[in-house]
C-alpha cells in the first residue's frame, strides 16, 4: 500500500495544544560496545510509500509533495563518552540508507536527520524536541545511553504519536516503557549471563563496580538479583574522572577475587590503568560497554587477559548478517559492531513501518511498526525482499523481517529477542568463547 498524503491536522499542532513535559532530570545513560553487526535494504515494487506529516516545507515538515523524501530522525552520540558507539551507529545507518533508497519506498526516498545528544540526558532531549517540534518527524531513532533514550522519551514522545525506537540501549528499566521500543537486547539477559558465569567459574565473592545512570543502575540491580553468591563490594561511580583510584582500592580491599564493570569504556580503561599500575590481581568480567579497541589500545598488554565481556550479539551465523558485514568491510576497511547491526536494523524496521502504513504520520507508524518483524508474516531478509513480498498491497502482518542483528520481534514490552556473545580477553585482543539466547 501507499500512505495517503492527505492528512488531518498536522502532529505539530496537536503536540503545541497538548504542551511538551519538561524536561526529566535524569543522569546520562549509555549501553553500547563494540561487537560487529549490520543494515538493510528497500524496494519501491511493494508496500507502498507514506504521506508528508501533514506539513509543507515552509514550516520545516517532511516536505517536497508527494514525490519528496520521507524524513524520519535519529538522536545519536557524535559526541561525549559514547562517541565511539555513535560513530558504529553513524556506519550502519548510513549503510542501511543506501540499501532502503537503492529500492525506494513507493518511489519515494527516505531522508535521515540526525542530531547529537553529546552522550547526555540534556542534551538528548533538546535534539529530539528540535526532531519533533521544529523537523516535525513521526519517528526518532534514539538513543545510544539508556539514560538518554529514557528522558527523551519522557520529555518529548510520551503522550505523543511519534514513534520512538532506540538502537542501543540495555538497560532493564526500559522494559517498563512498553511505549519506547528499542533494537538491542535488555541487560538484565547480560546481569543473569554474567552471574552465571562467574559462578561456573568458581567464584563466591565479587566486587561490582557500576556507573552511577540509569544503565549502571539497571544492570547492577538485575545483578543483584541473580547473583547466588556474596557481592563484597557494591559502589557507584561518576563519568568522566580523571581518577577512579578509590574505586579501584575498594574493590582490592573488598578481598573479592571476581571483579565486575557495568561501566564504559573510558571510566574502565582508567580504572584498568591504575589496578595495573598499583599491582592489584583479580579475575575481570564485563558488561557490555567496557569493550572496545579504544580499550585495548590504551592499557597494557596483557593486562586484561582473562576478561570476560557479555555483550550484545548480531546474528552473526545468518547469510544477511554475513552479506552486512562484507560489505561493512568493504566500505570502511573493518568489520561491523552489533551496535552498528543495531542502527542498520532501526533504519529498515523504520522504512518498513512506513512502507506498509496508511499515511505518513505517528499514528499511522504506531500501528505497523511492532508488525513488520512480527513471526506470523513470511520470513525476508533484507528491505528489497520485504518490498518483493509486500508487492502493491501488502500489510504489515504479511512480512517477517529478519534483522542482520536477529529476528526482532518486539515484546509486550517493546524489548527485542535477543543475543548475546561471551568474548574473552585472549593475547590482548577478543574473542569470541560462547553465545546467549536472550
Amino acid at each position: 500500500m501507499v500512505p495517503n498524503d492527505e492528512t488531518g491536522p498536522n502532529r505539530r499542532d496537536v503536540l503545541k495544544a497538548g504542551g511538551i513535559a519538561g524536561l526529566a532530570g535524569l543522569a546520562g545513560c549509555v549501553s553500547t560496545t563494540d561487537n560487529e553487526s549490520t543494515e538493510t535494504e528497500t524496494d519501491a515494487s511493494g508496500g507502498g510509500g507514506g504521506g508528508d506529516s501533514g506539513s509543507d516545507d515552509s514550516d520545516g515538515g517532511n516536505g517536497g509533495g508527494s514525490s519528496g523524501p520521507y524524513t524520519i530522525g535519529m538522536v545519536n552520540s557524535l559526541t561525549g563518552s559514547l562517541s565511539a558507539f555513535g560513530q558504529r551507529n553513524e556506519r550502519g545507518k548510513d549503510l542501511a540508507l543506501a540499501a532502503v533508497n537503492d529500492v525506494g519506498i513507493g518511489g519515494r526516498d527516505l531522508e535521515i536527520i540526525v542530531e547529537d545528544s553529546q552522550s547526555e540526558s540534556q542534551a538528548g532531549v533538546s535534539a529530539a524536541q528540535k526532531l519533533v517540534n521544529q523537523d516535525g518527524v513521526p519517528f526518532v531513532i534514539g538513543a545510544v545511553g539508556s539514560g538518554v533514550s529514557l528522558a527523551i522519551y519522557q520529555s518529548v514522545i510520551q503522550g505523543t504519536d511519534v514513534v520512538q525506537l532506540s538502537q542501543n540501549s540495555t538497560s532493564p528499566d526500559l522494559t517498563n516503557f512498553p511505549g519506547l521500543l528499542r533494537m538491542s537486547p535488555t541487560g538484565s539477559t547480560q546481569s543473569s549471563g554474567l552471574a552465571d558465569i562467574i559462578s561456573e567459574d568458581g567464584y563466591d565473592s565479587v566486587a561490582l563496580a557500576w556507573v552511577n545512570n540509569d544503565y549502571g543502575q539497571g544492570l547492577a540491580e538485575a545483578f543483584r538479583e541473580s547473583f547466588d553468591g556474596e557481592i563484597a563490594y557494591d559502589q557507584p561511580h561518576d563519568q568522566g574522572q580523571s581518577s577512579y583510584s578509590s574505586t579501584v582500592s575498594g574493590m582490592a580491599n573488598s578481598g573479592a577475587d571476581a571483579w565486575l564493570f557495568v561501566t564504559y569504556q573510558p571510566e574502565f580503561t582508567t580504572m584498568a590503568q591504575e589496578a595495573y599500575s598499583n599491582g592489584y590481581e583479580a579475575q575481570f568480567y564485563g558488561a557490555d560497554s567496557v569493550a572496545g579497541p579504544d580499550v585495548l589500545g590504551n592499557t597494557p598488554e596483557g593486562s586484561l587477559d582473562g576478561m570476560k565481556i557479555v555483550t550484545p550479539s548480531a546474528a552473526i551465523d545468518q547469510d544477511n548478517y554475513q552479506n552486512f558485514a562484507s560489505e561493512f568491510e568493504s566500505e570502511y576497511g573493518e568489520a561491523p559492531t552489533s551496535w552498528s547491526a543495531f542502527a542498520y536494523d532501526c533504519v529498515v524496521t523504520a522504512a518498513l513501518s512506513i512502507a506498509t502504513a496508511d499515511e505518513f504520520t505517528g499514528a499511522a507508524l504506531q500501528e505497523t511498526v511492532r508488525d513488520v518483524t512480527r513471526p506470523e508474516g513470511e520470513e525476508v531478509f533484507t528491505f528489497e525482499e520485504a518490498m518483493n513480498v509486500l508487492g502493491d498491497d501488502g500489510t504489515p502482518s504479511d512480512i517477517d523481517y529478519q534483522g542482520v542483528s536477529g529476528p526482532i520481534d518486539f515484546d509486550e514490552n517493546g524489548d527485542p529477542v535477543g543475543f548475546l556473545q561471551i568474548l574473552t580477553v585472549e593475547n590482548h585482543e577478543y574473542t569470541q568463547t560462547g553465545t546467549i539466547e536472550g
